[in-house]
């Protein structure tokens, strides 16, 4: 509410130039919704930072990109912006190949006729002649210079110069470090037909309210956005779900939408106590979402962002069943939302997500569970059919 009534202050007294620091946190998706239409409406200069795709992709022109050390303008939204952005990577990759081949092969040659002009050193008839036969040596020499021993000694010096050129253009290709960003979540298919069976019941939601639900089933293969107005229940009924299920606890995954300092130090203490190997694997996971493993093995205290890393590479150890998100996205940088995103594309657990990017449900999921507020104050959940996607 803090938010919105900041946003629609500003927005009020019509400033020439608006700037947004992540606009979109914790909102639901009608208040999302609100917070777009009303900055379409704007008409002065907007500056906005935001990790949510849909407000980049529905408001802005162009797009900074930080890419250490430098900052880049790309025209377009985001996924335009992240698009070229890719293109010329490819670009820059296959001058990169290109430029090798084209040394690689100067290279050779030139390794070629030095072997060869090493050869023909080897049978130069002076090596026949006396030292004090002058003359003699004189003739060879001057046979040598006005012959093809001189057309071969041209052909080396341009071929030096190619090489010397190509060596030249290699190194003015921009090269920057990549590093590896990708996560592998393989997840194991639980043997069982449901992961979850919890009858149709109600939640008490604070005082005379309630969340109301039908029979909630989960199939071993299901892919599910939990979706609602905030303060409607969703994650009550997360942890109703989780104290129902009958799986074997280092089968469930669960990441909460918030983590305290307790939690982050525990979370810090068992990273601590894994083998070398254990330890490698879940610093790899931590490294390709984005943050610097070194760095976070010596704090004592996790930002929020990083303690929800640990947590999930801790969780992925498991190969787990079902595995159950409270808004994932929160806390990480596009970059590693994307490859969150990648890797639950291919996970062969059953999924349970409750987010507010719209984008990333669409990605995973493939039914709904949408809670709604009655007007009597009580909330409904009622599930869309399976193969209807999301339209949120």
């Amino acid at each position: 509410e803090r938010k919105r009534f900041q946003i629609a202050s500003a927005l009020y007294h019509n400033p020439d130039l608006l700037a947004l620091d992540e606009p979109t946190n914790h909102l639901d998706a009608a208040t999302k919704n609100l917070l777009y239409r009303a900055l379409k409406g704007y008409r002065g200069i907007g500056l906005l930072v935001s990790h949510d795709r849909e407000l980049l992709d529905n408001l802005c022109r162009e797009c900074v990109f930080i890419e250490s050390p430098a900052a880049i303008m790309r025209p377009g939204n985001y996924s335009a912006g992240a698009e070229q952005a890719r293109m010329e990577k490819e670009s820059t990759a296959s001058r990169l190949d290109a430029a090798r081949a084209r040394l690689d092969k100067l290279e050779r040659e030139h390794a070629r006729r030095k072997h060869k002009a090493s050869e023909s050193s080897r049978m130069n008839p002076k090596r026949r002649l006396s030292p004090k036969d002058h003359d003699a040596r004189a003739k060879v020499d001057g046979a040598r210079l006005s012959g093809k021993d001189a057309v071969q000694g041209k052909l080396q010096k341009q071929l030096e110069g190619r090489l010397d050129k190509a060596r030249k253009d290699l190194g003015a290709i921009p090269v920057k470090k990549e590093y590896p960003t990708g996560i592998v979540v393989t997840g194991s298919v639980c043997p069982r037909a449901y992961v979850l069976n919890l009858p149709a019941g109600e939640l008490p939601l604070g005082e005379h309210r309630r969340l109301i639900y039908p029979d909630l089933n989960i199939s071993s293969k299901d892919r599910i956005a939990l979706t609602g107005p905030n303060g409607c229940g969703k994650t009550t009924l997360i942890t109703s779900i989780l104290s129902s299920l009958s799986l074997p606890s280092d089968r469930v995954t669960y990441l909460p939408q918030e983590l305290g300092i307790d939690e982050s130090i525990r979370l810090m203490d068992e990273l601590h106590r894994l083998s070398g190997e254990k330890l490698g694997w879940v610093m790899s996971i931590v490294s390709r979402l984005g943050s610097k493993p070194g760095l976070l093995l010596e704090s004592r205290l996790p930002s929020p962002g990083e303690t929800r890393k640990i947590m999930l590479a801790l969780g992925l150890l498991k190969e787990p069943w079902l595995v159950v998100m409270d808004e994932p996205t929160n806390h990480l940088d596009l970059v590693s939302i994307e490859c969150l995103e990648s890797a639950l594309a291919d996970c062969r657990s059953a999924l349970l997500l409750i987010s507010h990017d719209q984008r990333f449900l669409q990605v995973l999921t493939k039914t709904r569970w949408e809670i709604s507020r009655q007007p009597g104050g009580d909330c409904v959940l009622d599930i869309s059919p399976k193969g209807s996607g999301l339209d949120m």
